[in-house]
């Protein structure tokens, strides 16, 4: 079977330990750590401690990558890869989820792949999986914050994170993407989106995305890595609510996976 996780930032604006919480309670396969302000979500021994403590296990640490995590652990980029790593390691996760860098983080994009590279080879047990992004739209214009773009396939990486609602909000065929991620695809988010140019990692179903049909090709597609459900859940009116998005998602993923599965 392949693996459903839930990433801890689905259950935000409740903290890391309630990610691994509510996976226990309504059965997912594991958590995806976003790493971010949450000391927890920084802290080996927290993390061990929770995942002992619930009995789920850690598939993916997805490294502190977004505007708000940039001086997490350090204000270096490559420090921040190197940490996220080493944390994965000490868990025993397989997978780092990577952002492309930011336009203005110069150095480190100009020498990004070569220091993927770089890391892959110091980090044999851990494989760092390059996830596709989506243009910004602002004051009724659209720009690429990512250097040299969006879309990691463009440049060419070992391994992949395909984000079905970074697809939506980039308006780019989520068949198309897999397809150029070809065997490189190692990791997946689950959380669909309408197209409307924003990041709405949408419980799946409730959007325009092939999320269903997506799931069913993974076993055609030589997919063996795992599915963390992303979705945004900050709106829901209680706990009860969020749970009850997560659950629908899993049982979504789960129905979905067992044609993969048969």
């Amino acid at each position: 079977m392949i693996p459903v996780l839930l990433s801890t930032s689905s259950v935000f604006p409740e903290p890391t330990a309630a990610g691994f919480e509510m996976a226990a309670m309504l059965g997912y396969d594991g958590v995806e750590v976003m790493v971010w302000t949450d000391a927890v979500s920084q802290d080996v021994s927290a993390l061990k401690g929770l995942s002992e403590h619930y009995g789920v296990a850690i598939g993916s640490i997805h490294s502190p990558c977004l505007l708000v995590t940039q001086r997490v652990w350090s204000p270096d980029p490559w420090e921040r890869l190197r940490r996220s790593a080493d944390l994965a390691e000490q868990v025993g996760a397989p997978v780092v989820v990577v952002h492309p860098p930011f336009t203005w983080q110069r150095d480190y994009a100009r020498r990004f792949v070569e220091g993927v590279e770089d890391l892959s080879n110091a980090y044999g047990s851990v494989r760092f999986a390059i996830e596709n992004m989506f243009p910004v739209k602002m004051a009724g214009r659209q720009f690429v914050p990512y250097a040299p773009g969006y879309d990691p396939t463009d440049v060419g990486f070992e391994s992949y994170t395909l984000d079905l609602s970074h697809c939506a909000a980039s308006r780019r065929d989520a068949f198309e993407m897999a397809d150029k991620m070809g065997k490189g695809l190692t990791h997946l988010h689950l959380g669909d989106g309408t197209g409307e140019q924003r990041d709405e990692h949408l419980v799946p179903g409730r959007g325009n995305q092939p999320c269903g049909p997506i799931l069913e090709s993974l076993h055609e597609r030589g997919f063996t890595g795992s599915v963390a459900v992303e979705v945004s859940t900050r709106r829901a009116a209680s706990r009860a609510d969020r749970q009850a998005d997560l659950a629908e998602s899993l049982r979504f993923a789960r129905a979905h996976l067992s044609t993969v599965d048969a």
